[in-house]
């Protein structure tokens, strides 16, 4: 029965939202909007032959790296800056500075120093995505409760020990949520780093389905990048719950009491 509401409450309003789209095509028929039936042919069409090994898995291996690199740096800049109280004070304006930058304003100089190729792709993914990795994971370690930190340290738990047993769980929660907040960060980077001076990936295709005129593919590449956005919200949500079991279970506990 639990899993039917789940079930109900996932494709309730993508089914209504869908019954409305089709209704207004048959009511109002337009160019610049397909109707279901012809998206999903379109959809097939475009995106299962060459295109998928051209264009779709070379962007999807793109969004991985950067998201991958945004995790591994922002999570261990993060621990480094807070633990160390000096640290956080000297860099804290150099990273809100480097945080205001908008990166597709750093994609010409990217060019001229990294060349035009995947590397520098990659490296606007990371750059814009891993600030709200890093920042989550800075105040969750100054957040580690101060008489936790003072009984590991008396009880002679080592730094990494330390590290593993008591700041990193918890820090967890904090640090999952900034995670979460870089995948829709990272997806649209990638988008924006394949919009120019690219001649492959799924920016640039659907950009040419645009000024092609080609309306049903460029929904299509619309509705890919959508579904792309959507496993990727599938997957972390039961990562983290397996990472945080422990965490859920407790709330769940609290919320029962």
């Amino acid at each position: 029965m639990k899993f039917l509401i789940s079930l109900f409450f996932l494709l309730a309003l993508p089914i209504v939202l869908i019954l409305l789209w089709w209704i207004s095509t048959i009511v109002s028929p337009s160019f610049f909007v397909p109707t279901p039936g012809e998206l999903i042919t379109t959809f097939f069409d475009t995106w299962f032959g060459e295109r998928f090994t051209e264009d779709v898995l070379p962007s999807i291996g793109r969004l991985f790296l950067g998201i991958a690199g945004s995790i591994i740096v922002g999570v261990g800049l993060g621990l480094l800056i807070g633990s160390f109280k000096p640290l956080r004070q000297l860099l804290e304006p150099l990273l809100e500075f480097f945080r205001a930058i908008p990166p597709p304003v750093l994609l010409p100089l990217l060019m001229i120093i990294i060349g035009v190729n995947w590397r520098m792709q990659v490296f606007v993914i990371i750059f814009g995505s891993l600030w709200p990795v890093l920042l989550n994971t800075v105040e969750g370690v100054r957040a580690t409760d101060e008489v936790q930190r003072d009984t590991a340290r008396s009880y002679g738990l080592g730094r990494m020990a330390r590290l593993r047993y008591l700041i990193l769980p918890a820090a967890a929660p904090q640090i999952l949520a900034g995670i979460r907040q870089c995948l829709s960060i990272a997806l649209i980077l990638m988008v924006i780093s394949e919009l120019w001076y690219t001649s492959a990936g799924l920016g640039f295709t659907i950009v040419q389905f645009q000024r092609n005129f080609a309306i049903p593919e460029m929904w299509s590449g619309i509705l890919l990048l959508g579904l792309i956005g959507l496993g990727l919200a599938v997957l972390f949500r039961y990562t983290e719950r397996y990472i945080l079991r422990w965490y859920h279970g407790l709330r769940e506990v609290q919320r029962e009491s």
